[in-house]
């Protein structure tokens, strides 16, 4: 699906509004891939961009990698199916003015402001694709999907990076949130965890406050190369949950 749809000058207003708030305080928090993102992919404050004329022409020379145009949610399937052949969903509604703190389901401002610079990294979009080739395989498992799931979440969505002696952020729930920005940097509430992905396949997530607890990857290299000991780690599971009786969760409280 193509973009094609126009928005209003009060919509651009809202991106504008959401756009300069985080970039005033991403520079020292963001994961420098994450910034050098922003400029490669032509990100603009007065501009809400637009997918095919923007966006795509860049990423396909960086990384080869589309965004597509999608209404909302959609299914499993279809979501990794996109993402296997490098196409990035992304919805195109934009909230309103009076939604700029929380919103029930993610919007574009979600979609591309959060997510969208990163596919500009190779060993992060390398991730995405063998992840979603995984997810594919064991698509009719709700069991296999919901462990991904929580291996998305707590990466493409809310993950954290070791850049040098700083911890920086790379995933896109936190990057278009600007109350989470500073939480899962410098609050001492939540845990901040070495990435280990049994841990990781085996903790839930919440959905609706802020990240009890965050993984710390040392590098996207780290994050691709790891997708061999998902594939191996989720079997483990699925015969010792099967042998074993009902999954065990780690809540790391």
């Amino acid at each position: 699906m193509n973009q094609t749809y126009s928005y209003t000058p009060g919509e651009q207003a809202v991106w504008q509004l959401l756009f300069e708030r985080q970039m005033a305080q991403l520079p020292g928090k963001a994961s420098q891939d994450y910034l050098d993102g922003i400029s490669a992919t032509g990100f603009r404050p007065d501009r809400i961009p637009d997918f095919e004329q923007d966006l795509n022409p860049r990423l396909q020379k960086l990384t080869g990698w589309r965004v597509c145009a999608v209404e909302g949610l959609i299914p499993n399937r279809a979501f990794f199916e996109l993402m296997a052949n490098r196409n990035f969903p992304a919805t195109t509604w934009l909230r309103r003015q009076d939604q700029l703190e929380y919103l029930p389901e993610p919007d574009m401002f979600h979609d591309t402001f959060g997510h969208v610079p990163m596919l500009s990294n190779q060993a992060f979009c390398d991730f995405l694709e063998a992840l979603s080739q995984i997810a594919l395989h064991h698509i009719e498992s709700e069991e296999t999907i919901a462990m991904i799931s929580r291996l998305y979440w707590y990466t493409v969505e809310f993950g954290l990076i070791q850049e040098g002696n700083h911890l920086r952020i790379y995933g896109g729930g936190i990057l278009s949130s600007v109350g989470e920005t500073t939480y899962s940097l410098f609050s001492p509430e939540p845990k901040r965890i070495p990435y280990n992905v049994e841990t990781l396949l085996r903790t839930p997530y919440i959905i609706d406050h802020f990240q009890e607890q965050y993984f710390v990857i040392e590098s996207y290299e780290q994050l691709y190369q790891s997708v061999a000991q998902v594939e191996s780690t989720l079997e483990e599971l699925l015969v010792m949950n099967h042998t074993s009786g009902p999954e065990c969760i780690i809540n790391n409280e």
